[in-house]
Protein backbone atom coordinates (compact mmCIF):
# COMPACT_ATOMS: atom_id res chain seq x y z
CA UNK A 1 0.00 0.00 0.00
CA UNK A 2 1.11 3.39 -0.93
CA UNK A 3 0.51 4.92 2.78
CA UNK A 4 2.19 2.28 3.95
CA UNK A 5 5.10 2.75 2.25
CA UNK A 6 5.20 6.66 2.89
CA UNK A 7 4.86 5.73 7.05
CA UNK A 8 7.96 2.74 6.58
CA UNK A 9 10.03 6.07 4.49
CA UNK A 10 9.33 8.55 7.08
CA UNK A 11 10.46 6.45 10.42
CA UNK A 12 13.31 6.08 8.34
CA UNK A 13 14.51 9.13 7.39
CA UNK A 14 13.20 10.67 10.96
CA UNK A 15 15.08 7.91 13.44
CA UNK A 16 18.60 9.84 12.65
CA UNK A 17 16.77 13.39 13.72
CA UNK A 18 15.65 11.85 16.90
CA UNK A 19 18.72 10.22 18.38
CA UNK A 20 21.29 12.95 17.08
CA UNK A 21 18.41 15.73 18.74
CA UNK A 22 18.08 13.27 21.60
CA UNK A 23 21.71 13.58 22.47
CA UNK A 24 21.94 17.33 21.90
CA UNK A 25 18.94 17.70 24.35
CA UNK A 26 21.00 16.04 27.25
CA UNK A 27 23.92 17.60 26.32
CA UNK A 28 22.00 21.12 26.89
CA UNK A 29 20.18 19.98 29.63
CA UNK A 30 23.54 20.14 31.29
CA UNK A 31 24.50 23.60 30.10
CA UNK A 32 26.72 22.99 26.85
CA UNK A 33 25.95 23.94 23.66
CA UNK A 34 27.46 21.47 21.18
CA UNK A 35 27.40 22.75 17.77
CA UNK A 36 29.26 19.75 16.52
CA UNK A 37 26.33 17.45 16.25
CA UNK A 38 27.04 17.34 12.07
CA UNK A 39 30.64 16.66 12.62
CA UNK A 40 29.81 13.71 15.51
CA UNK A 41 27.06 12.12 12.86
CA UNK A 42 29.28 11.79 9.98
CA UNK A 43 32.00 10.35 11.79
CA UNK A 44 29.69 7.94 13.00
CA UNK A 45 28.60 7.33 9.85
CA UNK A 46 31.94 6.52 8.29
CA UNK A 47 33.19 4.82 11.32
CA UNK A 48 30.20 2.30 11.26
CA UNK A 49 30.27 1.74 7.38
CA UNK A 50 33.96 0.75 7.69
CA UNK A 51 33.47 -1.17 10.64
CA UNK A 52 30.88 -3.69 9.01
CA UNK A 53 32.60 -3.63 5.51
CA UNK A 54 35.65 -5.02 8.04
CA UNK A 55 33.81 -7.16 9.82
CA UNK A 56 31.25 -8.36 7.97
CA UNK A 57 28.61 -7.76 10.64
CA UNK A 58 26.47 -4.54 10.75
CA UNK A 59 26.37 -4.78 14.44
CA UNK A 60 29.66 -4.11 15.12
CA UNK A 61 29.21 -1.72 12.69
CA UNK A 62 27.07 0.22 14.86
CA UNK A 63 28.83 -0.38 17.97
CA UNK A 64 31.97 1.39 15.72
CA UNK A 65 29.47 4.26 15.22
CA UNK A 66 28.60 4.81 18.48
CA UNK A 67 32.21 4.47 19.49
CA UNK A 68 33.70 6.83 17.49
CA UNK A 69 30.82 9.89 17.94
CA UNK A 70 31.43 9.38 21.78
CA UNK A 71 35.04 9.53 21.10
CA UNK A 72 34.75 12.56 18.98
CA UNK A 73 33.03 14.65 21.21
CA UNK A 74 35.45 13.82 24.07
CA UNK A 75 37.31 16.47 22.30
CA UNK A 76 35.16 19.19 22.44
CA UNK A 77 34.30 18.64 25.94
CA UNK A 78 38.81 18.71 26.19
CA UNK A 79 38.65 22.11 24.46
CA UNK A 80 35.41 23.17 25.93
CA UNK A 81 35.17 21.73 29.82
CA UNK A 82 38.96 21.71 30.35
CA UNK A 83 40.71 24.57 28.13
CA UNK A 84 37.39 26.68 28.52
CA UNK A 85 37.48 27.31 24.74
CA UNK A 86 34.37 29.21 23.45
CA UNK A 87 31.58 26.39 22.87
CA UNK A 88 29.90 28.07 19.88
CA UNK A 89 32.89 28.62 17.58
CA UNK A 90 34.50 24.62 18.82
CA UNK A 91 31.17 23.65 17.72
CA UNK A 92 31.43 24.99 14.53
CA UNK A 93 34.81 24.02 14.16
CA UNK A 94 34.42 20.57 14.95
CA UNK A 95 31.68 20.26 11.93
CA UNK A 96 33.76 21.29 9.95
CA UNK A 97 36.78 19.07 10.87
CA UNK A 98 34.47 16.01 11.25
CA UNK A 99 33.22 16.66 7.51
CA UNK A 100 36.96 16.34 6.36
CA UNK A 101 38.25 13.47 8.68
CA UNK A 102 35.06 11.27 7.45
CA UNK A 103 36.31 12.42 4.02
CA UNK A 104 39.72 10.82 4.30
CA UNK A 105 38.75 7.92 5.88
CA UNK A 106 35.79 6.60 3.87
CA UNK A 107 38.06 7.57 0.09
CA UNK A 108 38.47 3.84 -0.12
CA UNK A 109 35.21 2.96 0.77
CA UNK A 110 33.11 5.64 -1.96
CA UNK A 111 31.18 3.31 -4.27
CA UNK A 112 31.13 0.28 -1.93
CA UNK A 113 27.75 -2.04 -1.37
CA UNK A 114 27.10 -1.73 2.27
CA UNK A 115 25.34 -4.36 4.58
CA UNK A 116 22.24 -3.50 5.55
CA UNK A 117 20.72 -3.68 9.16
CA UNK A 118 18.03 -6.34 8.83
CA UNK A 119 14.47 -5.71 10.20
CA UNK A 120 13.45 -7.50 13.77
CA UNK A 121 10.44 -8.75 14.12
CA UNK A 122 7.97 -8.97 16.99
CA UNK A 123 6.23 -12.51 17.25
CA UNK A 124 2.38 -11.75 17.18
CA UNK A 125 3.06 -8.08 17.55
CA UNK A 126 4.60 -7.70 13.44
CA UNK A 127 1.09 -9.53 12.09
CA UNK A 128 -1.18 -6.76 13.20
CA UNK A 129 -2.37 -5.02 10.32
CA UNK A 130 -0.30 -1.87 8.79
CA UNK A 131 0.41 -0.86 12.23
CA UNK A 132 2.44 -4.03 13.06
CA UNK A 133 4.45 -3.56 10.16
CA UNK A 134 5.23 -0.04 11.15
CA UNK A 135 5.91 -0.17 14.81
CA UNK A 136 6.94 -3.81 15.47
CA UNK A 137 9.15 -5.16 12.46
CA UNK A 138 11.51 -2.63 12.27
CA UNK A 139 15.45 -2.34 12.60
CA UNK A 140 17.06 -2.33 15.85
CA UNK A 141 18.02 1.43 15.53
CA UNK A 142 14.85 2.66 15.57
CA UNK A 143 13.71 0.14 18.69
CA UNK A 144 16.71 1.80 20.68
CA UNK A 145 15.78 5.29 19.63
CA UNK A 146 12.06 4.66 20.98
CA UNK A 147 13.65 2.97 24.07
CA UNK A 148 16.11 6.25 24.80
CA UNK A 149 13.17 8.71 24.61
CA UNK A 150 11.44 6.92 27.49
CA UNK A 151 14.62 6.58 29.05
CA UNK A 152 16.04 9.99 28.51
CA UNK A 153 12.52 11.37 29.94
CA UNK A 154 12.81 8.84 32.92
CA UNK A 155 16.00 9.91 33.79
CA UNK A 156 15.57 13.46 33.22
CA UNK A 157 12.71 13.92 35.35
CA UNK A 158 12.35 10.70 37.85
CA UNK A 159 15.84 9.87 38.92
CA UNK A 160 18.05 12.22 41.21
CA UNK A 161 21.43 11.95 39.09
CA UNK A 162 18.69 13.68 36.33
CA UNK A 163 18.00 16.22 38.67
CA UNK A 164 21.54 17.28 39.37
CA UNK A 165 22.08 17.75 35.77
CA UNK A 166 19.20 20.11 35.15
CA UNK A 167 20.76 21.91 38.48
CA UNK A 168 23.80 22.27 36.79
CA UNK A 169 21.83 23.27 33.52
CA UNK A 170 20.03 26.05 35.72
CA UNK A 171 22.87 27.26 37.77
CA UNK A 172 26.19 26.18 37.81
CA UNK A 173 27.88 27.88 40.25
CA UNK A 174 25.26 27.11 42.72
CA UNK A 175 25.35 23.09 41.67
CA UNK A 176 29.07 23.55 42.12
CA UNK A 177 28.63 25.41 46.05
CA UNK A 178 26.09 21.90 46.78
CA UNK A 179 29.47 19.79 45.92
CA UNK A 180 27.94 18.51 42.57
CA UNK A 181 30.41 17.80 40.07
CA UNK A 182 29.86 20.21 37.26
CA UNK A 183 32.94 19.03 34.93
CA UNK A 184 32.69 15.18 35.20
CA UNK A 185 28.27 15.23 34.53
CA UNK A 186 28.99 17.52 31.80
CA UNK A 187 32.07 15.24 30.39
CA UNK A 188 29.49 12.57 30.72
CA UNK A 189 26.47 14.26 29.10
CA UNK A 190 28.77 15.42 25.95
CA UNK A 191 29.95 11.58 25.99
CA UNK A 192 26.31 10.30 26.04
CA UNK A 193 25.21 13.32 23.20
CA UNK A 194 28.50 12.03 21.04
CA UNK A 195 27.01 8.33 21.30
CA UNK A 196 23.57 9.02 20.56
CA UNK A 197 24.70 11.57 17.12
CA UNK A 198 27.09 8.59 15.94
CA UNK A 199 24.36 5.75 16.32
CA UNK A 200 22.29 8.33 14.07
CA UNK A 201 25.14 8.15 11.48
CA UNK A 202 25.20 4.89 11.71
CA UNK A 203 21.03 4.57 11.15
CA UNK A 204 22.26 6.86 7.81
CA UNK A 205 25.30 4.46 6.50
CA UNK A 206 23.99 1.42 7.78
CA UNK A 207 19.77 1.62 7.31
CA UNK A 208 18.62 4.75 5.30
CA UNK A 209 21.39 4.36 2.51
CA UNK A 210 23.68 1.26 2.88
CA UNK A 211 26.95 2.78 1.34
CA UNK A 212 29.24 5.36 1.94
CA UNK A 213 29.02 8.86 0.37
CA UNK A 214 30.84 12.04 1.56
CA UNK A 215 29.03 14.13 3.38
CA UNK A 216 25.85 12.38 3.56
CA UNK A 217 24.42 13.55 6.47
CA UNK A 218 23.54 16.39 4.57
CA UNK A 219 22.88 19.09 6.85
CA UNK A 220 20.83 16.93 9.37
CA UNK A 221 22.86 18.15 12.23
CA UNK A 222 21.42 21.11 11.95
CA UNK A 223 18.36 20.15 11.71
CA UNK A 224 18.51 18.65 15.00
CA UNK A 225 19.27 21.36 17.10
CA UNK A 226 17.05 23.05 15.64
CA UNK A 227 14.80 19.75 17.14
CA UNK A 228 15.84 21.00 20.39
CA UNK A 229 14.79 24.51 20.84
CA UNK A 230 11.87 23.33 18.75
CA UNK A 231 10.92 20.74 21.77
CA UNK A 232 11.66 23.13 23.96
CA UNK A 233 14.13 20.69 25.68
CA UNK A 234 11.27 17.75 26.33
CA UNK A 235 11.90 14.61 25.25
CA UNK A 236 8.56 13.46 24.00
CA UNK A 237 8.23 16.81 21.98
CA UNK A 238 11.48 15.91 20.42
CA UNK A 239 9.85 12.84 19.02
CA UNK A 240 7.16 14.40 18.00
CA UNK A 241 8.76 16.72 16.18
CA UNK A 242 11.26 14.53 14.98
CA UNK A 243 8.80 12.94 13.01
CA UNK A 244 7.72 15.96 11.61
CA UNK A 245 10.41 17.06 10.11
CA UNK A 246 11.42 13.45 8.76
CA UNK A 247 7.52 13.55 6.88
CA UNK A 248 8.58 17.63 5.67
CA UNK A 249 12.18 15.36 4.28
CA UNK A 250 10.42 12.57 2.89
CA UNK A 251 7.58 15.02 1.15
CA UNK A 252 9.77 16.10 -1.63
CA UNK A 253 10.24 12.69 -3.11
CA UNK A 254 6.97 11.84 -2.99
CA UNK A 255 5.96 15.15 -4.85
CA UNK A 256 8.28 14.76 -7.21
CA UNK A 257 7.25 11.07 -7.72
CA UNK A 258 3.69 12.35 -8.87
CA UNK A 259 4.42 14.53 -11.54
CA UNK A 260 3.81 17.58 -9.51
CA UNK A 261 5.67 20.29 -11.48
CA UNK A 262 8.15 22.11 -8.25
CA UNK A 263 11.76 22.70 -9.08
CA UNK A 264 13.44 19.95 -7.56
CA UNK A 265 16.26 22.36 -5.52
CA UNK A 266 12.96 24.05 -3.77
CA UNK A 267 11.41 20.80 -2.91
CA UNK A 268 15.45 19.64 -1.63
CA UNK A 269 15.61 23.02 0.32
CA UNK A 270 12.19 22.31 1.76
CA UNK A 271 13.01 20.89 5.49
CA UNK A 272 15.86 22.93 5.84
CA UNK A 273 13.08 25.98 5.17
CA UNK A 274 10.77 24.73 7.54
CA UNK A 275 13.74 24.45 10.46
CA UNK A 276 14.24 28.22 9.83
CA UNK A 277 10.28 29.01 9.82
CA UNK A 278 9.99 27.07 13.03
CA UNK A 279 12.94 28.95 14.78
CA UNK A 280 11.12 32.15 13.40
CA UNK A 281 8.05 31.26 14.97
CA UNK A 282 9.62 30.00 18.46
CA UNK A 283 11.55 33.16 18.37
CA UNK A 284 8.34 35.06 18.49
CA UNK A 285 7.28 33.65 22.58
CA UNK A 286 10.85 35.06 24.44
CA UNK A 287 8.71 33.91 27.97
CA UNK A 288 8.10 30.80 27.02
CA UNK A 289 11.34 30.49 25.43
CA UNK A 290 12.99 32.18 27.80
CA UNK A 291 11.25 29.57 31.28
CA UNK A 292 12.31 26.17 29.40
CA UNK A 293 15.71 27.40 28.11
CA UNK A 294 18.65 26.12 30.69
CA UNK A 295 19.93 29.38 32.20
CA UNK A 296 23.75 28.10 32.02
CA UNK A 297 23.50 27.52 28.41
CA UNK A 298 27.04 28.05 27.07
CA UNK A 299 28.44 29.64 29.28
CA UNK A 300 31.80 28.56 30.43
CA UNK A 301 32.22 27.15 34.05
CA UNK A 302 35.68 27.15 35.92
CA UNK A 303 35.26 26.03 39.43
CA UNK A 304 38.33 28.21 40.75
CA UNK A 305 37.09 31.57 39.76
Amino acid sequence: MIAEAILLTIITASTPLVLAALGELVTERSGVLNLGVEGMMVVGAVSAFIGSQMSGSPYIGIVCGVAAGALYSQLFAFLTLTLVSNQVATGLALSILGLGISSMMGENFVGQPGLRLPNIAIPGLSQIPVVGKLLFNQDLIFYLSIALVIGVNWFLFKTRAGLKLRAIGDNHGSAHALGIGVIRTRYLAVMFGGACSGLAGAQLSLIYTPQWVENMTAGRGWIALALVVFASWRPWRLLAGGYLFGAVSILQLHVQALGINIPSQLMSALPYVATIVVLIVISHNRRTTLINTPASLGKPFVPDR
